[in-house]
């Protein structure tokens, strides 16, 4: 069984290395290596080949989510490029985005004792709407700006967006049980 486990997430799936990414290409190819490479395959091999497998379908499943996901793939391709995006110990960030995450989390907050699951709902549709324009913004920064500070501030960003997503979600989960 060759494998080379040195290459790129792209290079596995045969694609372009850009934030902007055909899915119905990398999903098909998904599936297409997982059919190669299950470990289903192989369960009559020896305990090497089986390893093996199950080392190539854990690497290929690592490699699609990372791809599939709008903010693991912009980190990644800032990786790539050796830029560090800083997650964890750059927490600056501009006024006007720090004051939107306040109005936000207290728009969450009494949306939330208001037990208004119509409310967080229709938050939850205006942060989907804000994300999405965030995450194109990603995309230009990397495949036409070439603008890699600009882009990890633009991931630092979305991760934020995450939470605030992720604090919808618990809101709406405490309303309705």
């Amino acid at each position: 069984m060759n494998f080379d486990f040195a290459q790129s997430h792209f290079t596995l799936f045969d694609l372009p290395q850009t934030f902007a990414l055909d899915r119905r290409a990398l999903d098909a190819r998904y599936k297409a290596l997982q059919t190669d490479y299950h470990p289903d395959r192989f369960a009559s091999h020896d305990d090497a080949t089986r390893r093996m497998s199950l080392q190539i379908a854990t690497r290929v499943n690592e490699a699609y989510q990372t791809l599939k996901s709008p903010l693991a793939r912009g980190r990644y391709l800032l990786s790539l490029a050796g830029v560090d995006t800083e997650e964890e110990t750059n927490t600056a960030m501009p006024i006007d985005f720090l004051m939107a995450q306040m109005e936000w989390r207290e728009a969450i907050a009494e949306t939330r004792a208001g037990r208004s699951v119509d409310a967080l709902e229709a938050l939850n549709r205006d942060l989907a709407t804000e994300t999405a324009a965030l995450t194109e913004e990603l995309g230009d920064l990397i495949d036409i700006d070439r603008d890699y500070p600009a882009a990890a501030m633009a991931v630092r960003k979305l991760r934020f967006l995450e939470k605030l997503n992720e604090e919808i979600g618990d809101a709406i989960e405490s309303v309705l049980f």
